[in-house]
């Protein structure tokens, strides 16, 4: 299968910039989407998905620092800004306000291709980390929906893959009874304790059957269960 390619959004007031470094981005295999203002970039993210912003500073109408506060509210994506503003204190006003990396101009193109590639990298890695729970033996991947103990999985019922998610995001706490019925059923009524129960003591005896996972759930007598890891 061949990998879908990354997409960046260039937003700069300079058409002769953004067609530049678009056309040589392209050739470096990313697809581009430009934007000469802001607020038309602010447009594209509503219904495009990007893995790059390249952003100028100095632009009419929204500046990029401001521009940048919007674009969080839009997107996690990694934000570069390329700018010709070198002050110090500029800088240290885009990295503190979000930006993932301060660029100046006039920057090589083959320089800003690399930048751009490793914070893409970079964000690829922090997504993978939210979307895995790792306890050793036990991994849990949240996009596929399946546990495994190392490289075996654990089939599970929908209701105990759930259950074991809610336990092992919140490692250490004491999850009552009502705590666990409102995260799986929306609501919570005392008969909800016996389905509970039940679920919890099947997925124990699951991970019971494996080396290393005996005790990741522990009860708590009255209350509910707790989640060792």
């Amino acid at each position: 299968m061949t990998e879908q390619k990354k997409q960046v959004l260039l937003v700069d007031d300079d058409r002769e910039v953004l067609n530049l470094n678009g056309e040589f981005l392209k050739k470096k295999g990313y697809s581009v989407v430009l934007a000469e203002k802001a607020a038309d970039a602010l447009e594209i993210l509503k219904n495009t998905t990007v893995h790059c912003i390249v952003l100028d500073v100095m632009m009419p109408e929204m500046d990029g620092f401001t521009a940048l506060g919007r674009i969080r509210e839009l997107t996690d994506a990694p934000v570069l800004f390329l700018t010709g503003k070198a002050a110090e204190e500029d800088r240290i006003r885009g990295l503190s306000e979000g930006a993932d990396d301060y660029i100046l101009k006039p920057c090589s193109l083959e320089e800003l291709s690399l930048r751009i590639m490793i914070n893409i990298k970079k964000a690829q890695k922090l997504n993978n980390r939210k979307n895995v729970l790792e306890f050793p033996p036990l991994r849990i991947e949240l996009v596929n929906h399946k546990a495994f103990c190392y490289e075996e999985e654990i089939i599970l019922s929908n209701r105990e893959y759930d259950l074991l998610v809610l336990l092992a995001r919140n490692p250490g706490v004491d999850m009552t009874f009502e705590m666990i019925g409102k995260a799986l059923y929306n609501s919570y009524m005392e008969a909800d304790r016996k389905n509970i129960m039940v679920t919890a003591s099947r997925l124990r005896k699951k991970l019971e059957d494996y080396v290393g996972m005996e005790k990741m759930i522990e009860t708590v007598w009255g209350k509910g269960y707790r989640f060792k890891g």
